[in-house]
């Protein structure tokens, strides 16, 4: 009766074990299964997501690029624009040294009459209300005169209506030039003024002689 006892004791041992390794076995098939599915939905998710629309630069009509959709940067206005900053630049500092610059003065001149030369680096153009294509008038009721007795009466220092006006001629040799002789008036010193007109600038004084004699008073 024992050995039955013992029997039914392994039977019944053999019978629980073969259910715990079905169902340890079934849990590990269900786990392999699971992780082979969340795997499966992953790759497959990404090979089968559209790519995403990449966004175009709106083109403008009249960027003139022919829908390519990039506008043109053009290297020649840039390096326009830095040449015209560099001679603008260029024009200030000659500007501020002719400024800071003394009157050359130096004996003798363009002939034996002259006494001494003068030239300034700091003479501006007087301005100007003409405009268009400019050519020197001698006509002493034209604006043209008014403004060349404007850049001789600047070149002695003296006001225009105290200013006396020998000659003023056109300078031949020098287009756009004049040549006065003038002086102050009350004042026996009279002088030889060089001007020269700086479009849309008017008339700038560029020499000035200091004569021994008035060669052009009658």
């Amino acid at each position: 009766m024992e050995q039955d006892y013992t029997q039914s004791t392994r039977s019944r041992y053999r019978a629980k074990r073969k259910k715990t390794n079905l169902i340890l076995n079934s849990l590990i098939v269900i786990v392999i299964i699971a992780i082979l599915a969340v795997g499966y939905s992953i790759f497959a998710g990404g090979n089968d997501a559209s790519p995403k629309p990449q966004v175009q630069p709106e083109t403008s009509a009249s960027n003139g690029t022919g829908g390519s959709g990039q506008k043109e940067n053009p290297a020649g206005e840039s390096s326009k624009e830095d040449e015209q900053e560099a001679d603008e630049e260029e024009a200030d500092e000659q500007e501020s040294e002719n400024e800071d610059a003394e009157p050359v003065v130096t004996e003798g001149g363009s002939s034996p009459n002259v006494k001494r030369t003068i030239e300034n680096p700091a003479w501006k153009p007087v301005g100007t209300q003409q405009t268009g294509e400019h050519e020197v008038v001698t006509d002493d009721s034209s604006q043209d005169w008014q403004e060349m007795l404007d850049a001789l009466s600047y070149a002695i220092e003296t006001d225009k209506n105290s200013m006396t006006v020998w000659w003023l001629e056109r300078d031949k040799s020098n287009e756009g030039a004049a040549i006065g002789t003038v002086s102050a008036k009350g004042s026996d010193q009279a002088y030889r003024v060089y001007i020269q007109w700086v479009d849309g600038q008017g008339y700038k004084p560029v020499k000035v002689e200091e004569l021994i004699e008035n060669d052009k008073k009658s």
